[in-house]
């Protein structure tokens, strides 16, 4: 049996795939970023700039916010994935559209 891999193909893509994963969490309401762990009840979050969430520059360099996405349900994550399915394929079919 074959074993997944989850390589990159075009590196240069991983800080759009990162942003584009902030965008659609934000478009279905969901809070996430660095700050949620220090308000666990998320109040004072704001989604509305949650592109801008990709990392956070602290005392020790560069921090990516990937434990803040385990308080969300397996449906939830599964949603923001759907939801980067569903931009990535328009996309596709613009570009497919626009060489036509």
């Amino acid at each position: 049996m074959s074993k997944r891999s989850n390589k990159i193909v075009v590196p240069a893509s991983k800080q759009a795939l990162y942003q584009m994963k902030y965008e659609v969490a934000a478009e279905l309401g969901l809070q996430v970023g660095s700050g949620y762990r220090s308000q666990p009840s998320g109040e004072g979050l704001d989604t509305e700039f949650a592109g801008e969430l990709g990392s956070v520059t602290g005392g020790q360099g560069a921090y990516h916010a990937k434990e803040s996405w385990s308080h969300l349900a397996t449906r939830e994550a599964g949603a923001v994935g759907g939801g980067i399915t569903r931009r990535l394929i328009a996309q596709a079919e613009q570009v497919l559209r626009d060489s036509h």
